[in-house]
């Protein structure tokens, strides 16, 4: 599999795409006026705490508080989160108390109208390890799985000089092919970078501590693997000091680094506009004529899948596994594209045969193996559905482009014309009833107002002998086919 990284540099903002075998599978968009907080460490203040959450609101200095729940809050022994020495679950009131000053670190954005969610486990990222300050274990990445590598990994670690011994430490994917020194150059980074954010004792409560690198930077430390052939970058300035950064953290990233000069946009170059713009749609095309529908909510996201114009050339039952099959790839892709998460339903077209249903499953994990977020799935449930969560971080591609419609309101259907008609007809009979008028005008939208003249001009006629007052109407370019208004004149 072949990985570019394209990057997109404006004064306002930060794009990368993540293109594999030519095709757009990540997009990660990063603004100066509503950049991430995912990483920052900051030095919180606990402003409530809820016994019956147990729970804890704590001031970051952000619009909302923050959330901290007690299973992301470090506890001394270091050797468990959830239990006291008397074998009990720990209470939120015995770990935090309001007014009490924390260093935490953001784990989840805000999303929607919920805060920040925080812990006080405070992880902090290199190249090749994850430092973890209240911990006292040595992980090593799952992705790596050569029982003699991990080994071999961890008694580099152990055998480092310079590591502080009762902190934790996991090692990353990318420490696979990392040399002694290398490691021992990233221990060193960390020390310095903890002794930075562990000297707050004059920071302001609600202050930022420590803030992670921006996205650009994070490129070269978070996404880089075996994979990679380049990284674009369509700024010179940013090409710059992504290779100085490179040279000095992570050497044997900064021969792929490449600026783009070309005067065609570089996400043009390569599709990604158009993308980007599919990635919005409801429905997205399988190329076999198949089909899905994404509808996201604030609860969760459906995805059905149809055949569409696929026909097949056997059976029905071939036909709608194949559809399947190809489903699960195109799932796979629009989960990490539009960077889905929490909890997803899964509506496959129904299958007959026992095995096809084990190879569609097998095909969606496989698919989704290569998703950095961390994913759970269910097996086929008795109406076909299949159950699955995606880790949630950040905001999905959706929430971050777009707004609320504000003609239906988030709804996404409006009331029909007829539909408006009939309300104005009784708004008509109830203002004639409470109010002694010579003249009713009704402002309305182009379509409704087309509608009253014209297919319902009988039952104007009929309304108008009955209240005996005459009814004129008014176009109104600003209102939409939902709004109008009946005045008295």
């Amino acid at each position: 599999m072949s990985k570019e990284i394209l990057i997109n540099i404006t004064p306002q903002e930060t794009r990368v795409a993540i293109l594999e075998n030519g095709m757009l599978h990540d997009l990660y968009i990063e603004r100066d006026r509503s950049r991430g907080l995912v990483g920052n460490v900051y030095k919180g203040k606990v402003v409530r705490v809820l016994p019956g959450m147990e729970a804890a609101f704590v001031e970051i200095g952000l619009e909302k508080a923050a959330f901290l729940h007690v299973s992301d809050v470090a506890h001394s022994s270091k050797h468990s989160s959830k239990t006291n020495n008397n074998g009990e679950a720990v209470q939120i009131g015995q770990v935090l108390r309001e007014g009490q000053e924390v260093l935490v670190q953001v784990i989840k954005d805000q999303l929607g109208t919920k805060g920040a969610r925080l812990t006080t486990n405070i992880t902090i990222p290199s190249r090749y390890l994850v430092f973890m300050p209240n911990a006292d274990n040595i992980g090593v990445s799952s992705r790596i799985e050569s029982e003699e590598d991990r080994e071999r990994l961890k008694n580099n670690l152990l055998e480092q000089e310079h590591r502080i011994k009762d902190a934790g430490y996991i090692l990353r994917t990318a420490a696979e092919v990392a040399d002694k020194d290398s490691i021992a150059s990233d221990i060193k980074y960390l020390n310095r970078l903890w002794e930075n954010i562990n000297n707050i004792a004059d920071v302001k409560a609600g202050s930022v501590v420590h803030k992670d690198l921006p996205l650009y930077l994070r490129v070269l430390r978070d996404m880089v693997d075996e994979d990679l052939e380049v990284i674009r970058v369509d700024s010179r300035e940013t090409s710059s000091i992504m290779l100085a950064f490179a040279e000095k953290n992570v050497p044997e990233v900064a021969e792929f680094i490449e600026h783009y000069p070309g005067e065609r946009p570089v996400f043009d170059l390569h599709g990604v506009e158009d993308e980007i713009q599919k990635g919005l749609e409801r429905k997205v095309q399988l190329k076999s004529g198949g089909y899905l529908i994404i509808d996201q909510t604030e609860a969760m996201t459906t995805i059905d899948v149809n055949t569409g114009a696929y026909v097949g050339s056997r059976n029905l039952e071939e036909t709608i596994f194949k559809t399947n099959l190809e489903a699960a790839q195109g799932i796979a892709r629009q989960l990490r594209l539009r960077n889905l998460g929490g909890i997803v339903i899964l509506d496959f077209i129904d299958m007959m045969e026992e095995e096809h249903k084990r190879q569609v499953m097998r095909a969606l994990e496989k698919a989704l193996e290569k998703d950095h977020a961390r994913t759970s799935i269910s097996e086929v449930s008795s109406l076909g559905l299949v159950e699955m969560t995606r880790k949630r971080t950040r905001e999905s591609l959706e929430h971050v482009l777009c707004g609320t419609c504000p003609t239906c309101e988030g709804r996404g259907t409006i009331k029909t014309a007829e539909t408006v008609c009939y309300e104005i007809f009784r708004d008509i009979l109830r203002e004639a009833r409470q109010f002694d008028a010579k003249e009713l005008l009704v402002l309305a939208a182009q379509d409704v107002v087309d509608l009253l003249v014209d297919e319902e001009s009988s039952s104007l006629a009929e309304l108008e002998d009955f209240i005996g007052i005459p009814i004129k109407f008014q176009v109104e370019a600003m209102f939409t086919q939902e709004q109008f208004d009946v005045v008295i004149l």
